[in-house]
């Protein structure tokens, strides 16, 4: 137990660390790109922040366990949702950019559709769903791209919303940050889901509840540690595009890939059922679909995220956990 407690620190350590760099070096790279910090937090950041829950699932793949990319995806969307991101504008409410908030709302919903379509009407996630899942990636980080020159906001003189160029960090500085910062991140989280897990095991807490809470939680942490170190920077606009890229690549581009390695059938994962019906989609996918409606869309109509939002998802996420340890 002593090694496991000891790891499991130095994994929190990494991400801290790993957290601060690879937002101080996003900073950078969106005033050097003249790119918005909503645009740069919805992509470039979420991808790296992504990065345990892509290794975490594609291992499981590969060794045959192709539904733990199921259950991680959709746990680690409700996590980022409502207690990450619910957590930080609960601190401190922001305004929401409806421009740059938009795009990747709309293609989360679109995933998401083609995700509880599929494990609603089938239950089986195919090679070919795979492949759509990462089309859909593939077609997200195009459009972000090529609207953004479009509409000015890649490039423009005051995209990045700091004139200060001459006082930029290097070039190469900028990228050792980044890729510094998401290897510590991707390092950390892992330390931290191995040897947490294995202390929850010695504490004889259930394996199912393990997966789809503690590990979703797990390899959410580079978003929670981002998400503090932005806010704390005054980078809030960078924390909100970060959660929601992520809960979209946690569908499109965690489960794309898990599921080409590994087609799997919600129906043989060995999931708790209710009424024959596995929990994941009587519970599980609507809280999923739930939480991100009730952030969103709100905050699109009203331009801002608030207080008594944070407060209700907060005391959702917490209602969901309670539920997985007692069901």
């Amino acid at each position: 137990m002593f090694v496991p407690i000891l790891l499991f620190i130095l994994g929190l350590i990494l991400l801290i660390k790993g957290g601060d760099w690879f937002v101080d070096g996003s900073v950078d790279l969106a005033h050097r790109l003249r790119v918005p910090e909503m645009i740069i937090g919805a992509t470039v950041v979420s991808i790296g922040t992504t990065l345990p829950e892509v290794l975490v699932s594609a291992t499981g793949a590969i060794e045959g366990h192709g539904g733990i990319a199921y259950g991680n995806a959709i746990g680690s969307v409700i996590c980022n949702t409502a207690l990450i991101s619910a957590l930080t504008f609960a601190i401190r409410p922001c305004k929401v950019d409806g421009a740059s908030f938009k795009v990747p709302v709309i293609f989360f919903f679109a995933a998401a559709a083609i995700y509880a379509g599929t494990a609603y009407a089938t239950g089986m996630f195919s090679r070919w769903i795979g492949i759509v899942l990462l089309a859909v990636f593939c077609g997200y980080i195009f459009y972000t791209i090529y609207n953004g020159k479009k509409k000015g906001l890649i490039g423009g003189e005051d995209a990045s919303g700091d004139k200060e160029t001459e006082k930029e960090k290097p070039l190469w500085l900028t990228i050792l940050m980044l890729v510094a910062g998401a290897a510590c991140i991707a390092v950390g989280a892992r330390l931290l889901v191995d040897n947490g897990t294995k202390i929850a095991e010695a504490l004889g807490v259930p394996e199912s509840v393990i997966a789809l809470t503690f590990v979703a939680l797990g390899t959410s942490l580079p978003e929670l540690v981002t998400a503090i170190t932005a806010l704390a920077k005054g980078h809030s606009a960078l924390s909100l595009g970060n959660i929601v890229g992520a809960n979209l690549f946690n569908l499109v581009l965690v489960s794309g890939i898990a599921t080409v390695l590994r087609p799997f059938s919600i129906y043989e994962l060995g999931a708790k059922t209710i009424g024959g019906t596995p929990v994941s989609l009587v519970v599980d996918l609507p809280v999923m679909l739930f939480v991100m409606a009730f952030m969103t869309l709100p905050a699109l109509k009203r331009g801002k995220l608030t207080r008594p939002q944070g407060i209700i998802l907060l005391c959702v996420y917490a209602a969901f956990c309670v539920f997985q340890f007692v069901f």
